[in-house]
């Protein structure tokens, strides 16, 4: 169950920061979630550094404070040839003590003063943190702290101090590792760009994510990789699927408002698994500020140093093939590549996206590795070459296992395309498909996307999934059924659900018309409904 499910203190606190930005002159919902990054990320940094201070001192094991020395910025650093008095006066008249670029020591300042310090030192202090080659630090590179007024900093910081001291308060009371609170705050602040217009098209919702994870079961150990990964919603849903797996008493946890069971108590994990996991996830995006959140997500999860990177996967620029045990993806649908841009090893005759990463997915994965993928219904039907093509792949060349097909309204209010769920292993065989016809996830399929009762099919698709190889042989009017491999190929490979659905009609009766006509004016015209019409509408008159 979502840690913030019953904390509407919280809730109502990331609401209000939203507003503030909103109000501050951000109205760009991405340029405002960035900016909050950053000032978590100073928060935490603090934190972290304090708390390992302190750990040192009890332990007696040796820790370098990060906010230790001098700080000078990169324009103002000594040559490498600098005399140690050069360098020592360069440092008393141009650097600042590291102390004071603390979360805790700058936010004292005034907010005119704290704005010009923050732009000045503290956020290229932040770039500059990681000197190895971690892809945070790389992505740091081309980031702007923008936040315009001085009084939306000094609220936003007032904020967030709140929230940290709301999750403290939760962790202590409720025996919530802290680590899953900041995780969880981080995931609902994403959340909120998926409302109405908030960019709501970067996110796939988080049961769905949930649903193709269990359908795929990764395990730890497992290589994984999502080659659009947008804020990294589908690495995060493997993370968690796997330390859930884990967990040893996962089948006395309450399920989630989904129905799916869910641990991510990352303070259980030993080096060894966390190590693991920190090699498990891989990311990419064309979109530099996707990144940066992205990295961030799995970061405030208690993943040290993700592997998310900028990277056109479709592009020339991109080499990894048969590189990964499971691929999990929800790749963009509505466009079209330039011809002269694509990769040379995808041999697809096209330029539509949707047909392209279907090639780039089954080129990414390992021999035995399975894929499971979002894309629009027309891909299970679409008569041109290149959709034909793409569905032989799967089929010829991988062992497709299911074609689950949801209702349209499942990515609203961003997008009102009809979708379908694909999982294929590269290198299986196909013999038969399994299909479901998902009609309710458990939401109104309208744009407020309220939550129902109850779990939609959500639970019944993994159950009669996982139960599949006893349905070998039905009759195909239900929800889900399978199709013969040889019987797909005489369609010209085409998935869908319809079309191999067998329609029941059932037989009407109708009454005879002499009947009908005998009801209303009554036998030999006596009596009937007409007459009963009357005689009503006459008592009514009476009583008026």
């Amino acid at each position: 169950m979502s840690l913030l499910s019953n904390n509407n203190t919280i809730k109502s606190k990331i609401d209000d920061l939203w507003q503030k930005f909103w109000s501050g002159g951000i109205s760009n919902p991405l340029t405002a979630i960035e900016q909050i990054t950053y000032l978590l990320f100073m928060k935490k940094l603090d934190e972290n550094d304090l708390e390992e201070l302190s750990r040192s001192e009890f332990s007696g094991d040796p820790y370098t404070s990060k906010f230790e020395g001098i700080y000078l910025l990169p324009e103002d650093r000594p040559k490498a040839d600098a005399t140690a008095e050069e360098i020592a006066e360069i440092e008393k008249t141009k650097g600042v003590d590291k102390h004071t670029l603390r979360w805790s020591q700058f936010k004292r300042k005034p907010s005119d003063e704290m704005l010009a310090y923050i732009q000045r030192y503290v956020f290229p202090f932040l770039k500059d943190l990681e000197e190895d080659d971690s892809l945070f630090a790389k992505h740091m590179v081309n980031a702007v702290f923008i936040i315009p007024k001085p009084s939306l900093l000094k609220e936003a910081i007032a904020s967030i101090d709140e929230i940290f001291e709301e999750m403290e308060k939760d962790s202590s009371e409720k025996g919530q590792d802290f680590q899953d609170i900041q995780g969880d705050v981080y995931e609902y602040l994403l959340s909120e760009i998926a409302s109405a217009g908030k960019n709501g098209q970067f996110r796939t919702p988080r049961h769905i994510i949930k649903l193709l994870v269990d359908l795929v079961d990764p395990k730890l150990g497992q290589k994984v990789a999502d080659p659009a990964c947008g804020t990294g919603g589908f690495l995060l849903g493997a993370y968690q699927y796997m330390i859930t797996q884990l967990d040893k008493e996962k089948d006395q946890r309450k399920p989630d408002e989904d129905g799916f069971i869910r641990n991510s108590k990352s303070a259980l994990l030993t080096e060894e698994v966390k190590e693991i996991l920190d090699k498990s996830l891989y990311g990419y995006d064309i979109d530099s500020t996707m990144v940066r959140l992205g990295l961030m997500n799995l970061m405030m999860h208690g993943i040290d140093n993700p592997q998310i990177d900028y990277k056109d996967t479709l592009s020339k620029s991109y080499h990894e093939t048969s590189e990964y045990d499971v691929v999990l993806a929800n790749p963009p649908f509505t466009g079209n590549i330039d011809k002269g841009d694509i990769h040379e090893e995808l041999q697809l005759k096209t330029t539509k996206t949707e047909l392209l990463f279907v090639e780039r997915i089954f080129n990414m994965l390992k021999m035995g590795g399975t894929a499971g993928i979002v894309v629009p219904q027309g891909v299970l039907f679409g008569t041109g070459s290149a959709f034909v093509e793409a569905r032989k792949l799967m089929i010829e060349q991988s062992e497709l296992k299911a074609v689950v097909t949801a209702p349209s309204g499942v990515f609203k209010p961003y997008a009102g395309v009809s979708t379908a769920l694909l999982i294929f292993t590269k290198g299986g065989e196909t013999e038969n498909v399994w299909f479901y016809d998902m009609e309710s996830d458990g939401y109104a399929l309208d744009d407020k996307r309220s939550k129902q009762e109850g779990y939609g099919d959500l639970q019944d698709i993994i159950t009669q999934f996982k139960n599949r190889d006893a349905q070998k042989e039905n009759e195909r009017e239900g929800k889900y059924f399978f199709v013969p491999k040889k019987e797909i190929i005489e369609t010209d490979y085409d998935l869908s659900y319809s079309k191999y659905r067998n329609e029941v009609f059932e037989e009407t009766v109708y009454e005879k018309t002499e009947s009908i006509l005998e009801k209303l004016i009554g036998k030999d015209g006596n009596g009937g409904l007409e007459n009963e019409i009357l005689t009503e509408l006459q008592s009514l008159k009476e009583l008026l």
